[in-house]
């Protein structure tokens, strides 16, 4: 029984290294999506090349083509839903930022633990125990700690709208994923989610007319660390780290990411690293341990 528990717990403290993993990635979207479009990328130029490329990436490490067959009736969902919903996401997140400073915005999109959790508890697939209800409650102060909790009043009303939406559109998304990791693969979930997104983009950024191959070199470097860290290595840690923890657990742990985008900001972009940002992250990181510690001994 002992070394069931202790089982359980190595693998869930493997599985939550996965989705810290995976949040570098996606914390340094923001980033790295800012020096593509300084280098005179626009975003829809950024975000298509970064899933089209990242769909190279991920079917190269997949093995190629035969590992990712499937009757197309089962691969169609993954692309259109999966794919729709991951394009949908990145292009409404990002444009509230034409609204809002990014602080604010942070604050509001990272209350989609708060939305994964209520929507699973509402299905009847996770329950809402103590240990959880903490460890998201630590995690929400923790990012109010570091950006600030925004004062609605000066706050444009569309900014708050996209990034709300962006928000409970991602807490739909990840049990969403979840599920089509283990109908089918993580390597198949991943591929050809982010194929659907690169091919919606594309088609938008084509509509636009402002698609180009013709980028700076710094915007290509950046695009690719977009295609290659944020999207190829994340996505198949976030995946792997899913199957383990669950929709709740994943999304709390996830609240890294904002901490990873200021410290990557300070390093890359010369960003103010405050006080605040630093209580924040502690906050965070207590956030997970006490995540992980509520699980021992319990019943998987």
């Amino acid at each position: 029984m002992a070394e069931a528990v202790a089982t359980t717990r190595g693998a869930g403290w493997r599985a939550t290294g996965f989705i810290v993993i995976s949040a570098t990635g996606f914390g340094a979207v923001p980033i790295l999506t800012s020096l593509a479009e300084r280098s005179g990328a626009s975003l829809l130029n950024a975000l298509s090349w970064r899933y089209l490329l990242g769909t190279v990436v991920l079917a190269v490490a997949a093995g190629g083509i035969r590992p990712l067959r499937a009757p197309l009736r089962r691969l169609l969902p993954v692309l259109v839903l999966a794919g729709g919903a991951q394009a949908f996401i990145a292009f409404v997140s990002l444009s509230a930022l034409d609204y809002m400073p990014a602080a604010p915005l942070s604050f509001l999109f990272y209350t989609y633990p708060a939305w994964v959790a209520v929507l699973e508890a509402v299905r009847g697939a996770e329950r809402l125990t103590p240990a959880r209800l903490l460890a998201l409650a630590m995690s929400l102060t923790g990012i109010g700690v570091m950006v600030g909790a925004p004062t609605v009043g000066s706050l444009h009303p569309v900014g708050v709208t996209l990034a709300l939406i962006s928000a409970l559109a991602y807490a739909m998304y990840i049990p969403l994923i979840g599920y089509y990791q283990e109908q089918l693969s993580p390597w198949i979930a991943a591929v050809y989610s982010a194929l659907g997104a690169g091919v919606l983009l594309t088609v938008l950024d084509a509509l636009t007319n402002r698609a180009t191959l013709s980028l700076a070199p710094h915007a290509w470097m950046a695009i690719g660390g977009l295609a290659i860290w944020s999207t190829a290595v994340a996505f198949m840690a976030f995946l792997r780290g899913l199957r383990v923890l669950g929709p709740v657990r994943t999304a709390i742990v996830s609240t890294i990411e904002p901490f990873w985008t200021a410290l990557l900001g300070a390093w890359v972009l010369g960003q103010p690293l405050t006080a605040s940002t630093l209580g924040g992250g502690v906050l965070i990181a207590a956030a997970v341990v006490v995540l992980e510690s509520g699980r021992v001994g319990a019943r998987p």
